[in-house]
């Protein structure tokens, strides 16, 4: 039986084989060619902020995010399966968990030959975005620019998929589902394409049940029959419950929506790829092998 220790060194050399296989550094693309839409900028300058004593391995969390990007890691070109990913950081809509829930990830998904795409999208809440509007706009304009880039990025551009993890987790399943309608005004080409993604994963989705009812999703979670697949997983144990990932599911399953999901009973929140001892950090093995019955790692 492996040892949690042989598991970590495991963990510690596909981080190294990721970084090695990628073929070049990665790229930055802004979001929107000019100012965000509805974006006054007027919350102070982007930065990290201190580290915080209390992480056990420290985290980099990013805030004051006003210009949205779009990093993009790409696989070794012998891997390259022409899948694509766009990964939404978490952080309770403050802060963006930039290496737990982003660059780690997109190494993680490199190594499955799937070009990964960071997006940096627009945190804190803003007081007059009740709803998180401003950042639901940086995700639609997001799927849109990396499906207009797959003849230049050698995409499979039925196969660009967005990745979420707790309040990311949130952005994905309404990016995932209110993909008929943009929530900005069209700007150019770009927003001719197809803002809805081709699957989804959600990794202990936050803020998806109501507050005073977790029996039941909130209303900004239009589910039909054209809802992507999604995978979900989540921990028992963890403080942003697992009726978040269990009632979106059983929502997928009546619409006819193929859907995974994994409960764990212990782990609690925020580890990303990080192994903490418990089973729960063994998603990305079960997700990869999602990605590979559903076709999205063939090439």
């Amino acid at each position: 039986m492996q040892t949690w220790r042989s598991i970590g060194l495991a963990f510690a050399a596909a981080f190294t084989f990721c970084i090695t296989a990628r073929a070049a550094e990665p790229e930055v693309l802004k979001v929107w060619p000019d100012k965000a839409p509805g974006e006054s900028g007027t919350i102070g300058p982007e930065g990290f902020q201190p580290p915080n004593p209390k992480d056990a391995k420290p985290i980099q969390r990013l805030t004051n995010v006003t210009v949205p990007t779009l990093t993009v890691y790409r696989p070794a070109a012998d891997k390259a399966n022409g899948a694509c990913v766009v990964i939404a950081p978490g952080g309770g809509y403050s802060i963006l968990a930039w290496d737990l829930e982003g660059t780690e990830v997109a190494e993680w998904l490199n190594s499955l030959g799937v070009t990964a795409v960071v997006l940096k999208y627009r945190v804190p809440k803003r007081p007059d975005d009740p709803k998180n509007l401003l950042p639901l706009q940086d995700a639609q304009r997001a799927i849109s620019l990396v499906r207009s880039k797959a003849s230049e990025w050698k995409l499979d551009p039925a196969k660009i998929g967005m990745l979420g993890f707790s309040a990311g987790g949130n952005l994905t399943a309404k990016t995932a589902t209110q993909f008929d309608t943009r929530r900005y005004p069209a700007i150019d080409k770009v927003d001719e394409v197809n803002c809805r993604p081709d699957f989804a994963v959600l990794i202990y989705p936050a803020y998806l049940v109501e507050k005073d009812n977790p029996t039941k999703l909130v209303a900004d979670l239009p589910i039909s029959d054209k809802t992507p697949p999604l995978f979900f997983a989540h921990a028992g144990d963890d403080g942003v419950i697992p009726e978040n990932s269990v009632q979106m599911y059983l929502a997928l399953k009546k619409a006819n929506v193929p859907a995974e999901l994994h409960i764990y009973p212990t782990g609690g929140h925020g580890y990303g790829l990080r192994p903490n001892g418990h089973d729960v950090t063994t998603w990305p093995a079960r997700c990869g092998e999602w990605m590979k019955g559903r076709g999205i790692l063939g090439k």
